[in-house]
């Protein structure tokens, strides 16, 4: 009797903690973070060549970006395009300066994008889009 007890307990151990990764997982993939304070600014919508693409998940509910050294604050405008300039993603935010750090939060979702190779466009009206490469995973 003691054992199938014991057997229990080691069962909803294992099973409580399956739910716990499981939940943290979901909240970690909703909120995506994109760190552009190092890559160097393309003024055409095309990428910079030879910079190594940002890497995404496509579940994110939220995307967090931290815009280039210098960056102002203000309202800017974000997507994802493909190569063939159709948008996945348009949408915008106040970017604020906090500790040095000028960053944008916006909402989007990108779930049912295929995985592979997009582009970051990101303005602040009326400038031009600046645009970095991506990888949806």
């Amino acid at each position: 009797m003691l054992a199938i007890a014991a057997s229990m307990l080691v069962v909803v151990g294992i099973a409580g903690w399956v739910l716990v990764q499981m939940h943290n997982e979901s909240l970690v993939a909703q909120t995506a973070v994109l760190d552009l304070r190092s890559r160097s600014v393309s003024r055409s919508p095309e990428p910079n060549p030879g910079e190594q693409p940002l890497e995404l998940r496509r579940g994110f509910s939220q995307l967090n970006i931290y815009l280039p050294l210098g960056s102002p604050e203000g309202a800017y405008e974000v997507r994802i395009v493909t190569a063939s300039g159709d948008s996945l993603l348009n949408t915008g935010g106040p970017a604020g300066l906090n500790d040095g750090v000028t960053s944008l939060r916006v909402r989007g979702d990108v779930i049912f994008a295929r995985p592979g190779p997009y582009s970051l466009q990101i303005r602040k009206p009326p400038s031009e889009w600046s645009s970095y490469p991506l990888v949806l995973r």
